[in-house]
Formats: structure tokens, C-alpha cells, sequence
């Protein structure tokens, strides 16, 4: 299992309880920094603030977790919707 796949399952219960799911997981190198790049979806449009709530339950699991050494930029977004 990849550290994405461990970072889905780590957090794919707990976000659910806010109705939103985990569309993917990214751990990405960009110049000297590593980014988590996280995609949240869910059947509404999300908006800023459950945006907000879902990085604010994110962030403390991933600490306590501690499964990424290298220090990283947390990104949460949401996954873009067709017009």
C-alpha cells in the first residue's frame, strides 16, 4: 500500500461523517516542496467553509498519524464540477 492509499484510509471514515467523500490523494514534489494534494466530492457543491471543516478534521489525523516524514503543504479541494 502507497502512502496515498494509507492517507485515504486513514481519513475515509471520518470525512464521511460530514457527507463528503475522498475523490484522491496525491503526495506531489513541486521545486523544494512536497505537497498533500487531497480532492473532496460529494453529490452538492461544496462550499468554502465544509471545505474548511473537512481540512480541520483532516489535519489532526494526519499529525497524530504522523505516516508522511517529509514536511509537507496540506491542500484540500474539491473536485470540479461539469458545466
Amino acid at each position: 500500500m502507497n502512502i496515498e492509499e494509507k492517507v485515504k484510509e486513514l481519513l475515509e471514515k471520518e470525512v464521511e461523517k460530514k457527507g463528503v467523500r475522498i475523490d484522491s490523494v496525491k503526495l506531489e514534489k513541486e521545486d523544494n516542496n512536497f505537497f498533500l494534494r487531497i480532492v473532496i466530492d460529494r453529490d452538492e457543491i461544496i462550499d468554502i467553509d465544509t471545505c474548511v471543516e473537512v481540512t480541520n478534521i483532516i489535519n489532526p489525523l494526519l499529525d497524530e498519524a504522523d505516516l508522511i516524514k517529509e514536511s509537507y503543504i496540506l491542500d484540500v479541494s474539491t473536485k470540479e464540477k461539469g458545466r
